[in-house]
C-alpha cells in the first residue's frame, strides 16, 4: 500500500505540470502574433501618414500655383481692361481726328467748288473757261467722295452708323445712284444701260435710302474706275430665289484670281501701275460689303480675269409691302429773290458764296463770327439764313437756337436755316435738326443744289 502512494505520487504531479506548460505556450504566440499584427498596423499607419504628408505637401504646392495664377489673371484681368480703355481711347480720337479731318480738307473744298461754279458766270466766259469749271467741278467732288468713303468706314468699324429703315422701290434706288454717276460716265464717255423691271412689277426692299444710294453708287463709281474711256457699264435689276438682286457689270481690267477674295477688304486694291491712274483708297467696296450686311443683304464678286471685266451681284430681301412709283413732281419756282444772311468765317468761302448768291439776283449780308451773326439775325428779318457750324465766338448751333428762341417769342417771321459744315456725321446731322435748322449741307456744297433748294422755299 506504500508502495502504491509512492508511485502514484509523481505521476500525478507530471499529469499536472505537462497541461499547465501547454497552457502557457498558447498566450506568448497569441502574444507575438498579437504584436506582429499591431506592428505591421502601425508600419500601415506610418505609410498613409507619410502619403498624407505627401498629399498635404502637393495639395500646398498647388494651392500655392493657383493662388499664384489667380494673382497673374487678376493682373492680366486688370491689364486688358486697360488695353481696352486705352483702344476705346485710341478709336475714339481716330474718329475726332478724322471728323476733324474731313472738316479741315472740305473747308478750302467749299470755296473752290464755289469758284469753279462762278467761272460760269462772268460775262465773257469762253469754252475753254467753262471746261477748267467743270474739271476743278468734278475733281472736286472727287476729293469729297473720298473723304465721305474714308469717314464711313471709320464709321462703320466703330459701329457709329444707324440705319432708318423702311420700304423703299429698288429702282427708285438705282435711278438716283445713276443720275449721281452720271457726270462721271460723260466725262470718260462712257455707256451706261439700265435695265429695270416694269412699273407694275416693282421690287421693294426694306433698307436705308441714303445708304443703299450710295451702295449702288459706289459699285458704278467702281466700275467706270476700272473701265476704259468709251467702255460700257450695265446695271440690272431682277428677282430670284424670293430675293431681289442688282447686278453690276463692266468690261475694264478684271480682277486676277488671287485678289477676288480679298476684295472687299479694307484697303485691298488689285495690281495697278506706278502712275495711278485708277486712283482710289481701297475703302469703298468695304464700306459696300458693310453697309448690306447691316441690312442682312450681300455682295459678291466675281471676274474671269485680267482684261475680262468684272461682275458685282447684290442681293435683298424683298419687302412684303407694296410701294406705288411718286408721281413727276412739277419745277420748281424760279426768280424769286430772296434776302440772305450767310454767316461763314472762312473768309474765301464766304466771298464765293455770296458772290454766287449775289449773281443769282439774291439780296445778301455777310457775317464773320457767330456774334455779329447773331446780332444781325436778330436786327432784321431774313428769308434764308446759311450758316456754318464752327464759328468763333458762338458757334451755328447755338445761334440758330438764339433765333427760334426770339421767333417763338415774339411770334416773328420764322426764317428758313441752312446749316453748313465740314462735318457730316450723323450725329452732326442731329444736332443741328435739333438746333433748329431745316437743312443740313456738308461742305463743298454743289451750286445746282444749293441753287434748286433756295428756289424751291
Amino acid at each position: 500500500m506504500g508502495t502504491y502512494q509512492e508511485e502514484s505520487g509523481p505521476s500525478e504531479q507530471r499529469s499536472l505540470d505537462g497541461p499547465a506548460r501547454q497552457s502557457g505556450d498558447v498566450p506568448d504566440n497569441f502574444l507575438l502574433r498579437r504584436i506582429d499584427a499591431l506592428e505591421a498596423e502601425l508600419a500601415a499607419a506610418r505609410a498613409q501618414a507619410r502619403r498624407h504628408e505627401d498629399e498635404c505637401r502637393d495639395t500646398r504646392i498647388h494651392l500655392e500655383r493657383l493662388r499664384e495664377a489667380n494673382e497673374h489673371l487678376v493682373l492680366a484681368t486688370f491689364n486688358a481692361e486697360h488695353l481696352r480703355e486705352d483702344a476705346e481711347a485710341v478709336n475714339r480720337r481716330q474718329n475726332e481726328f478724322l471728323a476733324m479731318l474731313a472738316h479741315e480738307l472740305r473747308n478750302p473744298l467749299a470755296p473752290i467748288s464755289m469758284a469753279a461754279s462762278l467761272l460760269n458766270t462772268l460775262p465773257n466766259a469762253g469754252a475753254q473757261m467753262s471746261n477748267l469749271s467743270r474739271v476743278i467741278g468734278r475733281q472736286v467732288d472727287h476729293m469729297a467722295r473720298l473723304l465721305d468713303d474714308l469717314l464711313d468706314a471709320a464709321r462703320i468699324s466703330s459701329g457709329k452708323i444707324t440705319l432708318s429703315v423702311q420700304p423703299l422701290l429698288l429702282s427708285e434706288l438705282i435711278q438716283h445712284a445713276v443720275e449721281t454717276i452720271q457726270p462721271r460716265i460723260q466725262e470718260r464717255r462712257q455707256r451706261l444701260e439700265v435695265e429695270l423691271p416694269p412699273a407694275h412689277d416693282a421690287l421693294v426692299v426694306e433698307g436705308d435710302r441714303v445708304r443703299l444710294t450710295q451702295v449702288f453708287t459706289n459699285l458704278l463709281g467702281n466700275a467706270s474706275k476700272y473701265t476704259g474711256d468709251g467702255g460700257l457699264l450695265r446695271i440690272a435689276v431682277g428677282r430670284e430665289d424670293g430675293e431681289a438682286v442688282v447686278v453690276v457689270e463692266d468690261e475694264g481690267i478684271g480682277m486676277a484670281p488671287d485678289v477676288i477674295p480679298h476684295i472687299f477688304d479694307l484697303f485691298t486694291q488689285g495690281p495697278r501701275s506706278l502712275a495711278r491712274s485708277e486712283g482710289g483708297l481701297g475703302v469703298g467696296l468695304n464700306v459696300v460689303r458693310n453697309l448690306l450686311a447691316m441690312h442682312g443683304a450681300s455682295v459678291r464678286a466675281d471676274s474671269a480675269g485680267l482684261g475680262h471685266g468684272s461682275r458685282f451681284t447684290v442681293r435683298l430681301q424683298r419687302s412684303s409691302k407694296t410701294l406705288q412709283a411718286p408721281a413727276p413732281q412739277a419745277a420748281a419756282p424760279s426768280g424769286a429773290l430772296r434776302r440772305i444772311l450767310l454767316v461763314e468765317d472762312n473768309l474765301d468761302a464766304c466771298d464765293t458764296l455770296a458772290g454766287f448768291l449775289a449773281a443769282e439776283g439774291h439780296q445778301v449780308h455777310c457775317a464773320h463770327d457767330g456774334r455779329s451773326g447773331l446780332d444781325a439775325a436778330l436786327a432784321q428779318s431774313w428769308d434764308v439764313i446759311i450758316c456754318d457750324i464752327g464759328l468763333p465766338g458762338l458757334d451755328g448751333l447755338d445761334l440758330i437756337k438764339a433765333v427760334r428762341a426770339r421767333a417763338g417769342a415774339d411770334g416773328g417771321q420764322r426764317p428758313y436755316a441752312i446749316a453748313l459744315s465740314g462735318y457730316g456725321q450723323d450725329e452732326d446731322r442731329e444736332r443741328g435738326r435739333q438746333a433748329g435748322f431745316d437743312h443740313y449741307l456738308v461742305k463743298p456744297v454743289s451750286a445746282p443744289s444749293l441753287r434748286a433748294l433756295i428756289a424751291g422755299l
